[in-house]
């Protein structure tokens, strides 16, 4: 009598390790090509441009000598401070006026107003302008000889005589201010409305039945609700408004006398009308300090917002 031999367990499948790639290796491959791209376009030049800044070089000569920190001490022992301060003041004024102007109008547009699709749209005309044409309108009316505002102030009797506001000390930095805010404010205006929808209204029902006028609800209820996306507006608006070149260089070109100058003005004129890139990139690395910490500040702000 025979026996049937047991069944045979089949071997187990052999793992193929032979070829393949771990997960991490993949997901490298993967953001190669981003990553080389990084490198190329913003790594490189910016690497570049900060060692430049340690030679004298001129763009008229070929060549270049290593002259250490003198480009940099040339600044800091100069011009640096003033234009830090005209800077700042251009980039403060071209905050927070476009910022109270901005938020006066979402507070007006968030109260139901009759119309106010319409004027939210209509508001929102001087943002969608490239900001050169904006400069070369407002350089029409600023202008001494047939500007629209000296023909308003003369007509009403405000002025005498016409007024070169681009050509003066005292005014050049107000009319670049003032450009900067036209064209900034609707930006603002939207950002702080969406914050301002946000707001239940059952608080300030609530406030009313309590008694609490108009001023006393703003205060209590809307400012507390609405500051962390005021913070951020007014944080993004000073960075930018720290790095704006076009307003002011289509109008005043950083004069008269250099009353208008900024940062990105200075590192332009250095560089393409000075040619001297040693001096210009040295520049625009004591620039690029100030905005990191600016950068800095908006991330740690971002950062809280986000754990609220």
């Amino acid at each position: 009598m025979s026996t049937a031999a047991p069944p045979q367990k089949a071997p187990p499948p052999r793992e193929q390790t032979g070829g393949r790639l771990s997960n991490g290796a993949f997901a490298l491959l993967l953001a190669a090509p981003g990553l080389a791209l990084f490198a190329a376009i913003i790594c490189y030049p910016l690497l570049s441009a900060l060692f430049t800044g340690f030679f004298r070089q001129d763009l008229r000569l070929p060549g270049r000598e290593f002259v250490g920190l003198d480009n940099f001490a040339y600044w800091l022992d100069g011009d640096f401070l003033t234009i830090l301060e005209q800077t700042l003041t251009f980039t403060v004024g071209a905050t927070l006026v476009p910022f109270v102007i901005g938020f006066a109008l979402a507070l007006a547009l968030n109260t139901g107003l009759k119309g106010s699709g319409f004027l939210r749209g209509l508001f929102l005309f001087p943002w969608v302008i490239p900001g050169v044409v904006v400069s070369f309108l407002w350089m029409w009316i600023f202008n001494a000889n047939y500007g629209v505002l000296n023909g308003l102030l003369m007509e009403t009797g405000i002025l005498d005589e016409s007024v070169a506001w681009l050509g003066r000390p005292g005014t050049a930095m107000l009319a670049v201010i003032v450009t900067k805010t036209w064209a900034s404010f609707p930006w603002m205006m939207v950002m702080l409305l969406a914050g301002l929808q946000t707001v239940p209204k059952e608080l300030h029902e609530a406030a009313s039945m309590d008694g609490a006028g108009s001023i006393r609800r703003f205060f209590a209820v809307t400012w507390p609700q609405v500051r962390g996306v005021a913070s951020i507006v007014l944080l993004l608006e000073f960075i930018w408004n720290f790095q704006h070149f076009d307003t002011i260089y289509v109008l005043t070109g950083g004069g008269p006398a250099g009353t208008t100058e900024t940062f990105a003005t200075a590192v332009y004129q250095t560089a393409f009308k000075g040619f001297d890139i040693g001096r210009a990139t040295a520049l625009g690395g004591l620039w690029m300090l100030l905005l990191l910490l600016l950068v800095a500040v908006y991330l740690r702000i971002t950062e809280r917002k986000g754990d609220a």
